[in-house]
């Protein structure tokens, strides 16, 4: 139990850099960034889009 415990501590404090997983970690961090700020600029500019279809259909 006690080796469990030294290992998760020596773990915690290995300041190796990046390891796999968190590079993973930082990658999918990423991608759902894009993801949502690609979904909200979609959002905007289906918006805007409809806004000038309307503005184009009420015009004389």
């Amino acid at each position: 139990m006690n080796t469990t415990i030294e290992n998760i501590v020596a773990f915690l404090k290995d300041e190796e850099g990046l390891t796999t997983v968190e590079y993973a970690i930082a990658g999918a961090l990423v991608a759902g960034t894009l993801v949502t700020a690609f979904t909200n600029l979609g959002s905007a500019v289906n918006t805007e889009i409809n806004a000038l279809t309307t503005a184009v259909q009420s015009a004389p």
